[in-house]
C-alpha cells in the first residue's frame, strides 16, 4: 500500500504555491517526497513557505507571473533550466474579483481569464515535452488543475468572472484530456470547497461558522483533506483516473 500512494522520487510543480490550496498541496508533496518547485509572484513568501517547511522536505522556489502567454513560457524557462522531466504539473495559481452585475468592470474578465483559464492553457502546453519524458504507460505523468465548486454550482457571492473560469477550467480539463492521453498524460481537475486560503479568508472571517453549516460534513476544509486527494491523483493510486473533476468540498456541491 504504500507503493500504491508513493510519490517519492517525483518531481512536481505547483503555481500559487505560495499560499493556501497551492501550499497545501506543495507542502503534502514534499513532506510525501516528492521534489516540488512552488511558483507565485511574491518571492518573499515563497521563501517563508519554505522557510516553514523546516527541511521535512525538498521545496524550491521560482518567481512567476502567469496572467500574459509570456509570464508562463519564462516559468517554463526557468523550470527547464533546472530539471528535465516533470512528473506532476499542479495549475492552481488563480484570481478573483466580486462585484454587483451592474458594476462589474469588463477589466475583471481580463485578469481572471487570463490567469485562471489561459494560464493553465498555455503552460500546460509549454510543459508538455517535460511531462512527456517522465511518462510510461503503468505511471503517466499527471497535470492537475485547480477548479473550484463555484464552477459546479451557482455561487452565493457575486464573483461572476471567477465561476465562470472555474467552470472553464473543469471543461478544459476534460479536453486536455482526451489531447495529451496518448502521450500517456492524464489531466484531472480538483474543486475545492471552503478552505482557509487567500481567497476565502475574509468570507471566513466574517462568515466562518456560517459557511461550515452549508457543508453536510459541517466544517472547513483541512489542508490534509487537499493533500490527500493531490497525492492521489499523482500517485500509482491514481494513474487510471483521467478527465474527472473531483468535488473535495465535503458533499457541498452534491447536495444543494
Amino acid at each position: 500500500m504504500d507503493e500504491l500512494f508513493s510519490i517519492r522520487g517525483k518531481c512536481a510543480l505547483v503555481t500559487g504555491g505560495g499560499s493556501g490550496i497551492g501550499w497545501m498541496i506543495a507542502r503534502g508533496y514534499a513532506r510525501a517526497g516528492a521534489r516540488v518547485y512552488i511558483a507565485s509572484r511574491k518571492r518573499a513568501e515563497l521563501d517563508a513557505r519554505i522557510a516553514e517547511l523546516g527541511g521535512e522536505g525538498d521545496c524550491r522556489a521560482l518567481e512567476a507571473d502567469l496572467s500574459s502567454e509570456s509570464g508562463c513560457n519564462a516559468l517554463a524557462d526557468a523550470f527547464e533550466a533546472r530539471e528535465e522531466r516533470l512528473h506532476i504539473l499542479v495549475n492552481n495559481a488563480g484570481a478573483n474579483w466580486g462585484a454587483p452585475y451592474a458594476e462589474f468592470p469588463e477589466s475583471a474578465w481580463d485578469r481572471v481569464l487570463d490567469v485562471n483559464v489561459k494560464a493553465v492553457f498555455s503552460l500546460t502546453r509549454r510543459l508538455t515535452p517535460l511531462l512527456e519524458r517522465s511518462a510510461s504507460a503503468a505511471d503517466p505523468a499527471r497535470v492537475i488543475n485547480i477548479g473550484s465548486v463555484d464552477g459546479i454550482s451557482v455561487p452565493a457571492m457575486e464573483t461572476w468572472a471567477y465561476a465562470a473560469s472555474k467552470a472553464a477550467v473543469h471543461h478544459l480539463t476534460r479536453m486536455l484530456a482526451k489531447t495529451l492521453a496518448p502521450k500517456r498524460i492524464t489531466v484531472n481537475a480538483v474543486a475545492p470547497g471552503p478552505f482557509q486560503s487567500r481567497m476565502m479568508r475574509a468570507t471566513l472571517e466574517r462568515l466562518g461558522d456560517r459557511v461550515a453549516g452549508l457543508v453536510p460534513l459541517g466544517r472547513i476544509g483541512e489542508p490534509e483533506d487537499m493533500a490527500g486527494v493531490a497525492i492521489f491523483l499523482a500517485s500509482r493510486a491514481g494513474a487510471y483516473v483521467d478527465a474527472a473533476v473531483i468535488p473535495v468540498d465535503g458533499g457541498l456541491s452534491g447536495t444543494r
